[in-house]
C-alpha cells in the first residue's frame, strides 16, 4: 500500500480545494430544505407571495451555488484521481522494464498487463469516488443530522431506525461479497494468461489441431470468471433495492409520524418536510459512507498488487558510485564465474573463465542447456553471477551503469523481436538519430538491403507488432542490423543465424568480420559452419568450458566438439574447412 499512497502526496494541496468545494456544496444543500420550510410557513400557509417570490430567489441562488461547487468538485477529484493513476502507470513501466529475469519469473506477464490495466482502473475509479463522495458524505450527513435535531426533536428516532436496518444490510452484504473481490482479481489473470497464450502459439495450436482443447480450456477459466462475477453482482443488485425500500419505508414513516404532531399542533408542515429532507441526506450520506466500504477493499486488493510490483526489490541495479573503463576496447573477460537461477540447486555454469579480446570472434558451442545463452547474458547483465566476475576492458560489469555498459554493447537475442512501426523505427532502436546511409550500410551488411529495397515502401515500410508480417530469416537479419547501426564495442550473437541459409549466413559474417575492424564479436552458435573460422571457440558440456582453441584445435583435443562437429558435417567437409 505505501508503494501507491505515495502517488497520492503531490495531490494533496488540490485535495485541499475538493474539500473546500464539496463543503460549499454541502453548505448549499443544507440550506435549502430551511428555505423551502419558510417559504411554506411563512408565504404559502400566510398566503404572502412577496415571500414566497423573494426566498425562491434565494433558493435558486444558493441552487447554483451548490452546482458550481459540485462542478468544481468532480473536476478536481477527476483530474487528481487520473493524475495519480498516470503516475502510478508509469512507475509500474519503469519498474517492469527494470525487472531481470529473476523478478519477471514472480510474476506471469498476464498478471503483470492485469495489474497495469484493470488493477489501476479499479484504484482510479476508487480514488474518484473517494474524493468525491467519502468527504462529500461525511460534512453532508454530520451537518444534516444537526438540522433534523434542531428542526424536530421528536421525529429523530426515526433516523435511528433507518440506520439501524441499513448498518444490518450492509454487514450482511459486506461479509458475503468481500472475500470474492481478491479471487476475482486472480482469475482475471488467470484468463488473461489462457488468452496470451493461445495468442501467442496459434500457429502451434493449429498444428497439432488442439483448438477443443484450448477452447475447453478457456472455456473453463472463463466460467469459472463468471461464476464469480455474477455472485458479485446478485448480491450488489440486492443490495440497492433493499435500500431503496428502506428509504422509501423511512420517508412514509417520518410522513406518518409527522402528520400524527401536525395534527397534535406540535410541528408545522414545513418543518415536516423540511425534517423529510434532512433525514433523506442523512441516509444518503450513510449509503455512500457504507457503499466506499464495499468499493474500498477492491481497490485496496488491486493497490496491494499493484504495491506487490512496485515493491519487488530489484537484483540488477547501478551501484552507487559507478566506474566506467579508461579506455574503450571491447575486451570481455570472465574470471572463475558461477551461476546458478534463484531456488536452483545447482549451478548452471561452474568455473567459467576466458577472454574475448578485440577485432577478434569467439565463438560458443554446445548441446541444448549447455548455459550458453544464460552464459552470454552476463556481458550486458541481464543475469549476474553467483560467483566471479565478468569483466569489460577491465571494469566488472557489477560496478559499471547499466545504461553505460549496454551502451557499448550490441546485442542481437536468440529470438528476433520487432515492434510495430516501420524497418526504419525498428532499426533507430538501435541509434535513434541513425542518417538514411547509415542504416542502408547496417541493413547490407546484414544482408537485409535485398528484401527491404524489394517493398515498396522500403525503409518505411510497416511491420506488424512482433513482426508477423516478415519471415523469420527476414526478421533475424533486421535484428543484426538494428545492432549493426550502433557501431558498438562488443556485438553479441545469441543464435542470431539460425533461420538463415548457408550462404546468407557465410556472406553475413564475411561482411560482419570486415565492417566490425577492433571490435570483439561474441557468437552463440548451433551450427557447425557458422563458427569454423572464429579465432576462439568455447565448447559448453553441462555448465563447464571443456574445449578452448580454433576449429582446428578442437578437432584434435576435444571430443565433445568433434562429435558435435561430425554429427553435422562430414569429415571430408571439415578436413577442407568447409564454411557454407
Amino acid at each position: 500500500m505505501k508503494y501507491t499512497l505515495r502517488h497520492y502526496r503531490p495531490y494533496i494541496p488540490f485535495m485541499l480545494l475538493i474539500v473546500g468545494f464539496l463543503f460549499g456544496q454541502a453548505m448549499c444543500e443544507l440550506a435549502l430544505p430551511g428555505y423551502m420550510s419558510d417559504i411554506i410557513n411563512n408565504g404559502i400557509v400566510k398566503h404572502d407571495l412577496e415571500h414566497v417570490k423573494s426566498m425562491g430567489k434565494i433558493m435558486i441562488a444558493v441552487s447554483a451555488g451548490s452546482m458550481l461547487c459540485a462542478i468544481g468538485g468532480s473536476f478536481f477529484a477527476a483530474w487528481s484521481a487520473a493524475g495519480i493513476c498516470r503516475n502510478i502507470r508509469k512507475d509500474l513501466f519503469r519498474q517492469v522494464t527494470s525487472f531481470s529475469a529473476a523478478e519477471m519469473s514472480r510474476f506471469s506477464t498476464a498478471s503483470l498487463i492485469t495489474r497495469s490495466t484493470n488493477d489501476v482502473q479499479m484504484v482510479q475509479q476508487t480514488t474518484t469516488m473517494m474524493l468525491r463522495m467519502a468527504i462529500f458524505a461525511p460534512i453532508m450527513g454530520i451537518g444534516a443530522v444537526y438540522k433534523a435535531i434542531h428542526t424536530s426533536v421528536s421525529l429523530s428516532w426515526t433516523i435511528g431506525v433507518a440506520l439501524a436496518v441499513i448498518i444490518c444490510v450492509m454487514g450482511i452484504a459486506f461479509v458475503a461479497v468481500l472475500p470474492k473481490f481478491k479471487v476475482l482479481q486472480s482469475k482475471l489473470d488467470r484468463l488473461n494468461l489462457i488468452m496470451k497464450e493461445r495468442l501467442e502459439g496459434i500457429l502451434v495450436i493449429r498444428a497439432f489441431t488442439t483448438e477443443r482443447q484450448e477452447e475447453a480450456r478457456f472455456d473453463y477459466a472463463n466460467m469459472d470468471l463468471t461464476r464469480i462475477n455474477i455472485f458479485v453482482n446478485r448480491a450488489m443488485s440486492f443490495l440497492m433495492p433493499a435500500l431503496m425500500f428502506v428509504m422509501n419505508a423511512v420517508s412514509v414513516l417520518i410522513l406518518w409520524a409527522g402528520a400524527h404532531l401536525i395534527e397534535a399542533d406540535k410541528l408545522m408542515i414545513g418543518d415536516m418536510l423540511a425534517y423529510l429532507q434532512y433525514a433523506m441526506h442523512v441516509i444518503m450520506s450513510f449509503l455512500f459512507v457504507t457503499a466506499m466500504f464495499i468499493l474500498l477493499p477492491r481497490a485496496m486488493v488491486s493497490a496491494q498488487r499493484i504495491g506487490e510490483v512496485l515493491g519487488t526489490p530489484l537484483s540488477i541495479k547501478d551501484p552507487e558510485n559507478p566506474v566506467r573503463p579508461e579506455e574503450i576496447r571491447g575486451e570481455v573477460e570472465f574470471r572463475g564465474v558461477d551461476f546458478a537461477y534463484p531456488s536452483a540447486e545447482q549451478n548452471t555454469l561452474t568455473d567459467i573463465s576466458f577472454t574475448a579480446r578485440p577485432g577478434q570472434t569467439t565463438a560458443i558451442i554446445g548441446s541444448t542447456g549447455s548455459g550458453k545463452s544464460t552464459m552470454i547474458q552476463m556481458i550486458p547483465r541481464f543475469y549476474d553471477v553467483t560467483a566471479g566476475q565478468v569483466l569489460v576492458d577491465g571494469c566488472d560489469v557489477r560496478q559499471m551503469a547499466q545504461s553505460d555498459l549496454r551502451s557499448l554493447i550490441g546485442y542481437v537475442p536468440q529470438k528476433g523481436n520487432l515492434f510495430s512501426g516501420t524497418i526504419a523505427s525498428n532499426l533507430r532502436y538501435g541509434k535513434d538519430d541513425a542518417s538514411q546511409e547509415e542504416m542502408q550500410e547496417a541493413a547490407r551488411i546484414a544482408q537485409a538491403l535485398e528484401f527491404i529495397d524489394s517493398r515498396e515502401g522500403g525503409f518505411d515500410e510497416p511491420v506488424s507488432q512482433g513482426g508477423v508480417n516478415v519471415s523469420g530469416g527476414q526478421k533475424q537479419r533486421l535484428g543484426i542490423a538494428r545492432a549493426l547501426i550502433r557501431r558498438p564495442a562488443v556485438y553479441i550473437f545469441d543464435d542470431s543465424f539460425s533461420a538463415l541459409d548457408f550462404s546468407t549466413d557465410k556472406a553475413l559474417r564475411a561482411a560482419l568480420r570486415e565492417a566490425a575492424g577492433d571490435s570483439t564479436i561474441l557468437i552463440v552458435a548451433q551450427r557447425i559452419n557458422t563458427i569454423l573460422d572464429a579465432d576462439q571457440i568455447l565448447v559448453l558440456d553441462e555448465g563447464r568450458i571443456v574445449g578452448k582453441g580454433n576449429h582446428r584445435q578442437l578437432m584434435e583435443s576435444c571430443k565433445v566438439y568433434q562429435e558435435i562437429a561430425l554429427s553435422q558435417l562430414s569429415e571430408e567437409e571439415l578436413k577442407r574447412g568447409y564454411a557454407g
